[in-house]
Order: C-alpha cells, then structure tokens, then sequence
C-alpha cells in the first residue's frame, strides 16, 4: 500500500491557460478588477479636467457675443456703421465660430480617453464575467433562500416565520439599480430559467417605475425592455393575465411595436379560449442535482445534525500527538466531529502569516478549475473556483506543511507518492456541488495510471468569510462550517473519502475563502 496526496475534484487539475473571462470565478480576480476600475476613475478624471477646460473657453465664447449683442446690436442702431463693428461681426461668423463648431478638441479628449480605456481592456471583466457573476447572485438567492427585495437593498434576508430576517450582516454593502436587476434578469431570461428572470425582472420594473423611467447614459437597459422582458417570463411561466397587464403598460411607452400588438392579441386569444388560466407559482428550474439539492442547501444553511453531536459519545476532543517524537511535548488539539465517514478537525495547525505566504505562493499560478469529462477535463457551472499547484520546493511553507501533516495522519505525503498541494480561491457564489473525492468508475484514468484511488482529504481553511463555506455531507447528514482564525492560527480539516459524497459549499457572502487541500489515497 502506498500513499499519495490529491486535489479535492474527480481528478487533479492541470493548468490551463487562463483568459480574461475568468474573473468572476476567484474572489482574487475580483480583487484585481478593482484596481482596474481605480485606474479607469483616473482617466476619466483626467478627461473630465480637458472637457471642463474646453466647456469653460465655450461659455467664455458664447458670454463674450452674448455681451456683444446685449451692448452693439440691440441697443445701438449705428452699429451696423462701424467698420470696426463689422469686422469682428464678419470674422466671428466666419472664423471664430467655425473654430468652436468644428473644433477637433473634443476629439482629441475622446480619443484619449478611450485609448485608455481601451489599454485595460486585458484586464476588464468579459461579457462571460457578468453572466458569471449574474448566476453567482441566483445562486446563493436559492441555496441560502434569500429574498430577492433584500439583496436589491443590500441586504441579505430569508424568511422565517413569515419575516423577513436578516441571516448575514456584511461589513459593507451597496443596492443594487434597475439596470443591475434587469442584466441580472436578462441572464436568467437568456436561460429560459423565468423563475428567477421574473423575481429579478420583477425588481427592475419596480426600480425603473420609480426613476420615472429616466434613462441614464451608463444602463444598457430601460423601463420598456424590463417590461418586454417581464412580460414574455410570466407568460411562460403561465401567468397570461399579468403577461398581458404588462404589455399593455409596455403598449403605452412604445404604440407603434407591432410585436407587443401580436402578443396582446396573442394573451387575449388565450384568455377567452381557455378562461382565467391557475397559477401554481413559479418553480426552480431542474438541476442535475436534484436529488440531494434540498439535503445540500438544507446544510449549506444549517448544520444538519451536527449541533447535536456532542450526545454521541463516541464523539470526543483530546490533546493528539500521533505518538510522534516531536508532538509528544506539544500535541494539536483534535475535535472528532463524525465516525461514520471519519471527520476530524484539527486546532491551531497552520499560522496566519504561513497562510498569508501559501497564497501569495498560489496567486499567480490560479487558473479555472475543472472537473473530469471522460478522459478530458472541463469548466462546469456546478464547480467554480479558480486552483494552483504547489510544489514543496516552492517554498520551505509547503514543505514544512508537509511534515506536519505527516507526524499527524503517519502518511507519507511527498512527491511521487503524493500529489503537489492544491490552493483553492472561490469566486461569486463559487461552489462545488455535491460529489464524491473517489473516482467511482471503473473507466476513470486513475485505474488505467494505476496511481491509486483517493482514500482521504486533508483541508486547510486559509482564509474566513462572512457566511457560507462550509463543508456538508450529504448522506451523513451534517456540515463543518468555516473554522475561524484564532490567535494568529487556522485550523485544517481531516475527513476519510469514499464513505459520503461531499459538497463544497463555498458560497460567500461576500468575502473570499481560500482552501489548501490534500487528497491521501491508496493503490
């Protein structure tokens, strides 16, 4: 028997090339995109000054005639009699005013402008980001049964007895606009996924009422295509009679769209024939999941069993050594937190400057991670998080790691009989939906390399959160939630694979967390 470490995941991740549109799955890109954003405020600072600038030489111009006017030719018949009159008369229309109409230093300010704009353009987020991002929002919307009106006040509520409660208290926090609902909206609308297309359209319609319907010249959307949007989500989702209120609200901005006649009479049509249609509500869209979806939300917000834990006597806390020479005069404190799979929870492993040095250790090599497909690897939406590999010549950090973890669990966790460690960054809603750290198929490479199958995990917490990140499992029935850093110390996670099928519920509301891990396994 031998032993090898592995990244949590169906198999170890390789690095890929990493695109630009890769922003919303690490919270440490995000981190990145706001030094871009203080870079372009900058720049438009900059184009603001030489607009001013140039707006200020327009209103000397236009108060140096208007005075002209109020003090020759309005109040002076003899004016038009004066050479000198004249001729500055003559120049203005035909030098001066051509100079201020057809002035190229707007021009030249735009251009400038947008050249820099156009530098960061490497660095801004992609269209794939805001989508990325967007379903990051319906995400934990639906694992943490937040409420929609509550997120678009910056405020993350659930409700609970009929009320609307807040479950997490970010440090700060922003509302979101009637465009930011209706891009939101837009996405899901994209998906045909109107469950929440109508929530979040819903919200856009309200907000844009609200302003009157005054466009600004950041939104790309309007009051009439939230009300377009809106419209078509609740017909589909079988309320006609709204679909049909809507359009006609729609009808009254815009009388002349011949599409919206057609669907008016199109929801008429289908009013008279069928008579009022029954609403049953909206509905979550299906998920591949959808067998353990309820069990690992359930968790994701509560932690199952676990609370109750501490009746199970078998279930204790103790000062560990391992019986290794060096941990013998300062054994780690262990918390046995389940049996059945085995989960144990180590205190005070890892210093917060040593987490600090990992993932700085990470930071350039995080690139998307992927998930098995057959012989071949692929990004999926059910896994996002960005990954590094570390090697223990990296830094002395990882190799001193190693031996710890080693004097704890008696394995032999250096290359080649274990994998690099693995660093794990978690982007908007990032997550890893329920699956098994084993390769469960015969067909798996891992049977073919005969390099051995995953038999544990080692997890280190490198960073807290707000809310979310915890680890639930699901048959088990329980959850391990983010372990914070105490005195200057992090606690890893010690959990044996095979006997559960896990889910990383990395959902953060809003920080970032980031995970080392190490898989042991055997051949």
């Amino acid at each position: 028997m031998k032993f090898s470490l592995l990244f949590w995941g169906l198999l170890a991740v390789s690095v890929i090339h990493q695109t630009a549109a890769e922003i919303f799955t690490s919270l440490q890109n995000v981190k990145q995109a706001i030094r871009v954003e203080r870079d372009l405020i900058d720049h438009l600072r900059t184009y603001i000054g030489q607009e001013s600038e140039r707006l200020d030489d327009i209103k000397r111009f236009f108060t140096k005639v208007s005075d002209l006017h109020a003090q020759l030719y309005e109040s002076s018949a003899a004016a038009t009699t004066n050479p000198l009159v004249a001729f500055t008369l003559i120049k203005r229309l035909q030098s001066e005013w051509l100079n201020i109409v057809y002035s190229n230093e707007a021009q030249e300010n735009t251009q400038a402008f947008r050249s820099s704009f156009e530098k960061e353009e490497a660095e801004r987020p992609k269209v794939e980001d805001l989508r990325g991002a967007a379903k990051g929002l319906m995400r934990l919307q639906d694992v943490y049964a937040l409420q929609v009106s509550g997120l678009v006040r910056g405020r993350f509520q659930s409700i609970i007895n009929g009320e609307a409660v807040d479950v997490c208290f970010p440090r700060v926090s922003v509302s979101l606009s009637g465009d930011d609902c209706f891009l939101v909206g837009k996405v899901a609308y994209e998906q045909e996924d109107y469950y929440h297309s109508v929530q979040w359209l819903e919200e856009a319609v309200r907000l844009f009422r609200a302003a009157g319907g005054q466009w600004s010249l950041e939104d790309e959307g309007t009051l009439e295509d939230a009300l377009d949007h809106l419209a078509f989500s609740h017909f589909k989702t079988g309320n006609v009679t709204y679909a049909l209120s809507l359009s006609h609200e729609l009808l009254h901005h815009n009388p002349l769209n011949g599409r919206v006649l057609q669907n008016i009479e199109k929801y008429e049509k289908l009013l008279v024939a069928a008579g009022p249609p029954r609403v049953d509500g909206l509905k979550r869209p299906s998920s591949t999941y959808l067998r353990t979806r309820q069990v690992y939300e359930r968790l994701c917000r509560t932690q199952g069993s676990q609370p109750m834990h501490f009746k199970n006597h078998q279930l204790f806390c103790d000062f560990f050594s391992n019986n290794h020479p060096v941990l013998l005069l300062r054994p780690v404190r262990r918390e046995v937190l389940s049996l059945q799979p085995y989960v144990v929870l180590y205190h005070d492993f890892v210093t917060e400057a040593e987490a600090e040095g990992i993932k700085k250790l990470a930071r350039p090599g995080l690139r998307r991670s992927v998930v098995a497909a057959g012989e071949k690897q692929a990004t999926v939406d059910y896994r996002i998080s960005q990954s590094a590999w570390l090697k223990g010549s990296v830094g002395s950090i990882i190799g001193k790691l190693d031996q710890r973890i080693t004097m704890l669990t008696g394995l032999n966790v250096t290359h080649p009989h274990g994998e690099h460690l693995q660093v794990v960054n978690y982007g908007i809603g990032g997550h890893y939906e329920p699956h098994f750290d084993h390769a469960t198929s015969l067909s798996s490479p891992v049977f073919k390399l005969k390099t051995g199958n995953r038999m544990a995990t080692f997890m280190i917490y490198l960073s807290s959160v707000e809310a979310g990140g915890s680890t639930a499992f699901i048959h088990a029935n329980f959850s391990v939630p983010v372990v914070e850093v105490n005195n200057d110390r992090i606690q890893p996670l010690f959990l044996t694979s095979g006997e559960d099928e896990a889910a990383q519920d990395e959902y953060e509301i809003p920080a970032g967390l980031n995970y080392d891990r190490k898989h042991l396994k055997q051949a």
